[in-house]
């Protein structure tokens, strides 16, 4: 196993699991501010899972496109919870 397969795998677990403590709050305390978080943090683990395949999976394939595409969907969920569904 590689360096980079460590960090990549590291990565995309950690966004994974902080996905889920941040979606598991938000159930408990109902505070949408964790909500948008958690959704967030869940696209996050998605362009980490991404971004795995690409350079790890399938080195000759370029997913970058799709990366970027999964983070700013992740980021704009997350936009408007600041934003718009402030209280």
């Amino acid at each position: 196993m590689s360096m980079a397969t460590l960090i990549y795998s590291l990565c995309a677990l950690v966004a994974g699991l902080c996905a889920f403590l941040l979606l598991r709050a938000w159930r408990a305390s109902r505070y949408r501010l964790l909500l948008w978080t958690g959704l967030c943090f869940s696209g996050l683990t998605l362009t980490n899972v991404l971004l795995f395949l690409d350079k790890v999976v399938f080195p000759t394939i370029d997913l970058s496109p799709a990366r970027l595409v999964v983070t700013l969907m992740a980021m704009g969920v997350l936009l408007y919870g600041l934003v718009w569904d402030a209280q």
